[in-house]
């Protein structure tokens, strides 16, 4: 039994780790800019194709397996361009607009996005070779976990902890908070919204694209994996509020634990079962639970 429950939570902890990154990046742009982001899931797919490239190059040029953690970081976060590209060039003149511009406006974009992966990548599914197996694994209480799952939750821990730094004791965050309570008058103190929202825009792309670059050693790349993530990242700022990092964390986690109890006991019910807790939620209560209500 014991064996059970900590399988369990290893395999709750790890998918809630990955979980977190793209629902960090859609409450960072919602909470800032009020944009509903549904190309998150095509950012962390990007990411991931991106991080079977940088780890097959450092391979070849001889970097130990074992050191492949450093190519998929460094591949996230070559994606930057993307989001800003995506924030000046496309979603900078919907602001104004009514909502449903913005769902079409990023619905299009993941559209865009899943056709530039299969240009560039194919539509075959691609691995990395070594990485995950290197890392060996861990046995706690008759459970098998593998090492790089752990890895995996810790980077998504330190990413947590310095985005609570970056958003409390950094003047960029700071600006970021005072631009979410009310712009208007931000911008009028002389702040420059249209590179604070370029800025917000990207490292909520870029929290999608680490999460595709870090999860990547424990399954293949393929072109329709982020639109899973993109209904999960969704259940997960619906119940813990949307627009709260604090929300993003710990809807994570309750998800992580749901989805792995439910697969374990009824894996046909997956999707129902969360789903069924997302609208238990928005009846009793709407704003989440981990978001003061007004």
């Amino acid at each position: 039994m014991i064996t059970d429950i900590v399988g369990l939570l290893a395999g709750a902890l790890f998918y809630s780790a990955t979980v977190f990154l793209v629902a960090a990046g859609l409450q960072v742009i919602y909470g800032v800019q009020r944009v509903v982001n549904l190309a998150c899931g095509s950012f962390f797919v990007l990411g991931a194709y991106m991080g079977t490239t940088f780890v097959t190059v450092s391979q070849n040029l001889g970097l130990p397996p074992i050191l492949s953690l450093i190519p998929l970081i460094a591949a996230g976060l070559s994606l930057f361009f993307v989001g800003l590209i995506i924030e000046t060039c496309l979603l900078r003149f919907v602001y104004k607009q009514d909502v449903h511009f913005q769902f079409l406006l990023t619905y299009a974009i993941a559209l865009m996005l899943d056709d530039a992966i299969k240009y560039f990548w194919g539509s075959s599914p691609r691995v990395v070779q070594k990485v995950y197996t290197v890392y060996g694994q861990i046995d706690i209480f008759g459970a098998t976990i593998p090492n790089y799952n752990i890895v995996v939750v810790i980077c998504s821990c330190v990413i947590a902890i310095l985005i609570g730094y970056m958003f409390t004791r950094t003047r960029f965050g700071i600006i970021v908070r005072a631009a979410a309570e009310n712009p208007d008058i931000t911008n009028a103190l002389g702040v420059n919204m249209k590179v604070v929202f370029a800025k917000v825009f990207t490292l909520g792309t870029v929290l999608g694209t680490l999460g595709g670059a870090l999860v990547i050693p424990s399954r293949a790349a393929m072109p329709d994996m982020g639109w899973e993530l993109m209904m999960m990242s969704f259940a997960v700022i619906t119940i813990g509020g949307l627009g709260t990092m604090r929300g993003a964390f710990f809807g994570s986690l309750l998800v992580g634990i749901v989805r792995s109890i439910t697969i374990f006991v009824v894996p046909q019910l997956e999707l129902l079962i969360i789903y069924l807790i997302v609208i238990a939620v928005l009846v009793i209560r709407p704003q989440g639970l981990f978001l003061n209500a007004d």
